[in-house]
């Protein structure tokens, strides 16, 4: 049980807002250590769990892209563009989002989308486009808001909408273990499509909230704008 020391210090490390990076490294060493590993055969073990898993770090290819991209304009293009919609407001723009993330996510189009390949440099701009067009400059309280909202539609889309294409990862841990574990023949197919009515009510629930979203700003922004024109 000792060796569950090392889930207490990723505890405390969270608990202190210290690096997460440096809070698991350091959970990482001090497990192996506990569990009777050498100095070596940890470092050995970080190797390993890099190598196996490159993918991960796939972000330092995309953010220099992204950041050139923002320096040249991109923002301020999904700003504009958005502009000229005047019937989409910030939460049906979220929930279009939302629709499109789930369904792609559906067909194993789950990379296509994410905090760093599209919610930075285009959505969380065109959302936050939307409501200055009717309201003005935002208050940070406002725009940070929106970039959270802008967060959880890609979030939520990918997350309830890549268990129902069949060869995801998610579901093949599943019916391995199941069927290892308990000798059934679970197959993919009847998780995916058990995994449809999960992914409607997700899309359904989290929807309202972003159109809801649309009446905390209107209650925010209006009642600013008042006190703004009171004022003056």
């Amino acid at each position: 049980m000792i060796v569950l020391l090392g889930v207490a210090v990723v505890i405390l490390g969270f608990a202190l807002k210290q690096n997460p990076l440096l809070v698991v490294a350091v959970a990482g060493i001090v497990t192996g250590l506990l569990g009777g590993l050498s100095p070596q055969a940890v470092i050995a073990a970080f190797g390993d769990g890099f190598a196996s898993s490159r993918s991960v770090t796939i972000f330092v290819i995309t953010l220099p892209v992204i950041g050139l991209l923002e320096r040249y304009g991109l923002q301020q293009q999904a700003r504009n563009l958005i502009g000229k919609l005047t019937g989409l407001t910030t939460g049906r723009f979220l929930t279009l989002y939302l629709f499109i993330r789930q369904v792609t996510a559906a067909l194993g189009l789950t990379n296509i989308g994410g905090p760093a390949q599209s919610i930075r440099p285009l959505v969380a701009p065109m959302a936050e486009g939307a409501a200055e067009r009717r309201y003005g400059p935002l208050p940070e309280r406002v725009r940070e808001k929106v970039k959270s909202y802008s967060a959880s539609a890609d979030t939520v889309g990918v997350f309830f909408g890549e268990d129902i294409f069949i060869a995801i990862g998610s579901i093949l841990l599943i019916t391995g273990f199941v069927n290892t574990t308990y000798g059934t023949q679970l197959e993919p197919l009847s998780l995916a499509i058990w995994a449809i009515p999960t992914a409607i009510c997700a899309f359904i629930i989290h929807g309202y909230r972003m159109i809801a979203l649309d009446r905390w700003l209107a209650r925010e922004l209006d009642a600013a704008i008042a006190k703004r024109e009171t004022v003056k």
